[in-house]
C-alpha cells in the first residue's frame, strides 16, 4: 500500500470510528502503541481500542498526517489531532495535539504503531487539574524509564 493512501485510510477510519477498517491496515499481530491508553495488540483488539476506547470520552475526530518520510520498513509523519472531548471538566471543548507517529511496516501493512505526543495542549483545553496531569506524566515518565533504549541515560 502506498505510503499517502495508508495514512489517509488510517486517519479517516479513526474520524469515522471504524475499528474494522483501521485495524485491516495492520498485520495480524500488529500493535498500537496509544500515548494514553497503552498496547492493543492484534487486530481484534486494535478495533476495539477506535470503536471503543477513543469514542468512550470523545467525539468528533480529526486527524492529519503531515511530511511522511518512509523507507518501506518504517514510516514516521508529523500529526495534528484533535477530537470533542466528553468528559465534565471539558465542558465540550475541542482538545487540539500535535505529534510524530512512529510505524513498523511489513508487507505495506502496519507491524507495529507508536507516537511521540504533544499532550499538553489537549490537557489545557480540556481544563485538567494540575494535579491529574501530574499522574499521567508520572506514568509516562516511569514507561520511559522502563524501556531498554533507556538503560544507559539511567546509569550512574
Amino acid at each position: 500500500m502506498q505510503t499517502e493512501k495508508l495514512l489517509h485510510d488510517f486517519c479517516r477510519a479513526v474520524e469515522q470510528r471504524n475499528g474494522k477498517a483501521l485495524s485491516a491496515l495492520f498485520t495480524e499481530d500488529g500493535i498500537y502503541h496509544d500515548v494514553f491508553y497503552g498496547a492493543f495488540e492484534g487486530r481484534e483488539k486494535i478495533a476495539e481500542l477506535i470503536d471503543d476506547w477513543f469514542y468512550r470520552t470523545a467525539t468528533d475526530f480529526r486527524w492529519d498526517m503531515h511530511d511522511p518520510v518512509s523507507d518501506g520498513q518504517k514510516l514516521y509523519a508529523r500529526y495534528t489531532f484533535s477530537y470533542r472531548s466528553l468528559l465534565p471538566e471539558a465542558k465540550g471543548a475541542r482538545a487540539m495535539f500535535e505529534g510524530v507517529a512512529i510505524m513498523k511496516l511489513q508487507d505495506g501493512l502496519i507491524a507495529e504503531y507508536g507516537e511521540v505526543a504533544n499532550v499538553a495542549t489537549g490537557f489545557l483545553d480540556m481544563n485538567f487539574a494540575p494535579e491529574r496531569i501530574a499522574k499521567i506524566f508520572a506514568r509516562q515518565n516511569a514507561a520511559l524509564k522502563a524501556r531498554p533504549e533507556m538503560a544507559r541515560h539511567l546509569a550512574n
